[in-house]
């Protein structure tokens, strides 16, 4: 492995942290989404990095289903967020109590 794994756990956690801070400190569904894909992207370059570690290919294999399932989340809350729009109008999280 060229990189160590030091680096590569940091890497992972500065992308898993802007993840958090962007569904927190946002108010758009839409950057709310992104955050999520940035925290899954952080968790495959861990999975990745541990499986260079270790010399196992399991874990580059569980990161092509953490694309898949990423690539149908994308999807699934991109309808539910037209949907939303088209009933209120608006992509703030605050004015969903349609939900309820």
């Amino acid at each position: 492995m060229i990189v160590p794994f030091n680096h590569v756990l940091v890497l992972a956690g500065l992308l898993f942290l802007m993840g958090i801070f962007c569904v927190v400190a946002r108010r758009s569904l839409i950057m709310i989404l992104l955050g999520v894909e940035i925290m899954l992207n952080a968790a495959a370059i861990i999975l990745v990095g541990a499986s260079l570690l270790w010399q196992n290919l399991d874990g580059q294999a569980i990161v092509l289903f953490v694309f898949a399932i990423a690539a149908a989340e994308v999807s699934v809350g991109l309808a539910f967020i037209v949907w939303a729009y088209r009933q209120t109008g608006s992509v703030n999280p605050e004015n969903y109590n349609i939900l309820k």
